[in-house]
């Protein structure tokens, strides 16, 4: 198989506030006062070429860390990921040349229309004009964006924002793609939009990189799933390798479990 990510050894700690303490405190993972929370711990994982690879976890994981510093909005502590011959810490605008991102985080200006973002992003990755036209006629039929172009992200729905998000992430074509939760938030005919694309992708041959923690999302998409608990790596591989003959749900609670000694 193609490998096109690499990941070796990444790891991510943040400072937290007094607030932040008191919020965490009983949690998993941080004890009581505790200033310092290890969101990521050592992980390493491989993606293939033309695959979907899942990071499955609860809330807290470690996932949404993991994928932003795929993505190189924030720096590792330490290790490294290398994607498609590119290094998140050597070089991360070679790492943004070649990505996708889209989280539900992404906010959209309420004052500019589809068209402006479209052509905006476009432009900021190089895309000539008459590409980029094609492009969004294109992404704009396929999604149902064309019939709301000049309409102010303000008084878009909660559903076509995300579908406009997704279209402007992905107007390089880039060869890997990185959504954090893709379905979080959308109502299940969005939902169902995002994931029968996410399937075509695949088609055209994109690898693509998901966190979430929703289990019938990754028994329908992934090729292999990594699950994650406190920042580590507990079990990687296909679906059948990671379930060992139970169902995933089921897997992923026993698995849950010895991690947490039993105490959950």
């Amino acid at each position: 198989m193609d490998e096109i990510l690499k990941v070796n050894g990444l790891s991510k700690t943040f400072t937290l506030s007094r607030k932040q303490q008191k919020i965490e405190q009983g949690e998993a993972g941080v004890a009581s006062g505790k200033r310092i929370k290890v969101a990521v711990d050592n992980l390493t994982f491989d993606a293939y070429r033309g695959e979907i690879f899942g990071l499955l976890g609860p809330n807290g994981a470690g996932k949404t860390t993991t994928l932003r510093m795929l993505s190189t909005l924030i720096k590792p502590d330490s290790g490294d990921a290398v994607l498609d011959g590119c290094s998140i810490v050597g070089d991360p605008e070679g790492v943004r040349s070649k990505i996708g991102f889209l989280t539900s985080e992404l906010k959209l200006e309420d004052f500019f229309t589809p068209n402006y973002l479209f052509d905006f992003f476009s432009q900021l990755h190089h895309v000539d004009p008459v590409t980029t036209a094609q492009r969004k006629a294109r992404m704009f039929e396929r999604f149902g964006i064309d019939k709301f172009a000049e309409v102010k992200v303000a008084n878009l729905s909660t559903g076509m924002k995300q579908k406009l998000s997704l279209v402007i992430s992905l107007v390089h074509e880039p060869e890997v793609i990185i959504f954090d939760e893709p379905t979080n938030g959308l109502d299940v005919l969005t939902a169902r939009t995002v994931t029968d694309y996410l399937q075509e992708l695949k088609g055209e041959g994109k690898t693509i990189i998901l966190s979430t923690h929703i289990f019938s999302l990754v028994e329908r998409l992934c090729d292999r799933v990594g699950i994650i608990i406190d920042g580590r790596m507990t079990n990687c591989g296909t679906l059948d390798e990671v379930c060992n003959g139970m169902t995933l749900e089921d897997r992923f609670f026993e698995i849950y479990k010895e991690q947490k000694g039993g105490d959950e």
